[in-house]
């Protein structure tokens, strides 16, 4: 470190040096550049407070895993290893729910299981649609989503939230609250299509598009809500409504 430090110094001198000599006037002091104040971070809009003391401290987010394994294992029950992955588990939260208004999402870090089985289509050429019968690869885990109490959620994540706080600003956003994202994503994702009809189907490579240029331009977490049918997108969405009640709904009662 001190060697790497040590060449440094003579190229900030030769540096310095060089803009004194080619300055006209160097003798004479240079007028100083008005300060611009750094703009202020900007305001929190749903805070995050705890439901109470902590029962014991938290743990380092490096040591978090067997905290939130053990919390969401009261939730979730013998489907927790089932359904989720339980490496890392908050940076994969963080990450995964960052991404979702996004164009893609890391499979790699996704929180959660891939669906069992392949998508299922129907039809040909232009005719070529999502199968009503590929919204049964999700009903396994609409149906967990529906199971848990929402506030028995809200309250683990309460629980945790300084280590999600922090995984958000390792993440790249040392100014920015991720409470205030989280409920952002929420009102993203409900605002996703609610379609009556097939969806249409393109298949110019080795993946399926949705053919409908408007649907293909949609960000990946609408995009995964079209692909689970509209009677599971529409369970998910009231469950999506009851969490951002719950998160937002603290700041003004309490």
């Amino acid at each position: 470190m001190k060697r790497a430090f040590s060449w440094l110094i003579p190229v900030v001198a030769v540096v310095g040096a060089s803009v004194l000599y080619f300055s006209p006037n160097s003798e004479q002091p240079q007028p100083q550049a008005p300060q611009v104040p750094a703009p202020a971070p900007p305001a929190i809009r749903y805070p995050i407070e705890a439901d109470g003391p902590p029962a014991e401290p938290l743990p380092a987010p490096a040591e978090s895993d067997g905290a939130i394994r053990n919390a969401l294992a009261t939730l979730f029950g013998k489907d927790l290893r089932k359904f989720f992955n339980l490496q890392d588990i908050i940076r994969r939260i963080v990450a995964t729910i960052d991404n979702l208004p996004r164009d893609n999402v890391s499979l790699r870090l996704l929180p959660v299981k891939p669906l069992p089985g392949l998508l299922l289509t129907m039809g040909t050429g232009e005719s070529l649609a999502l199968s009503l019968q590929n919204s049964s690869r999700y009903r396994s885990y609409v149906r967990l989503a529906e199971a848990v109490p929402t506030q028995a959620v809200v309250a683990v994540y309460r629980r945790f939230y300084p280590l999600f706080q922090e995984q958000y600003e390792d993440l790249g956003y040392p100014e920015k609250y991720f409470n205030d994202r989280v409920v952002e994503v929420i009102d993203h994702l409900l605002e996703a299509p609610d379609l009556h009809r097939p969806v249409l189907l393109s298949q110019p490579g080795v993946l399926y598009e949705f053919a409908d240029p408007e649907l293909e331009r949609l960000s990946a977490g609408q995009k995964i809500l079209l692909r689970m049918g509209r009677e599971n997108a529409v369970k998910i969405k009231a469950k999506l409504r009851e969490i951002r009640e719950a998160l937002v709904s603290k700041v003004t009662t309490g």
